[in-house]
């Protein structure tokens, strides 16, 4: 049996958010503002998906 280091028995350190709560707001402002300078209709549809699920976390 091989000895194992103190480093190879942690657990990987916990990954840390990307953005911030602040963050996905601003997101959604700029969403919304997007989406009604937009007339192509597909592109509507995925911002306001985006939009949508941008919600879920603020």
């Amino acid at each position: 049996m091989t000895d194992q280091t103190e480093d190879t028995r942690r657990e990987p350190a916990r990954a840390r958010a990307l953005f911030s709560t602040a963050d996905f707001k601003l997101l959604r402002t700029a969403l919304a503002s997007h989406a009604k300078t937009t007339e192509d209709r597909e592109e509507l549809a995925r911002i306001n998906a985006l939009h949508h699920r941008l919600g879920t976390y603020s």
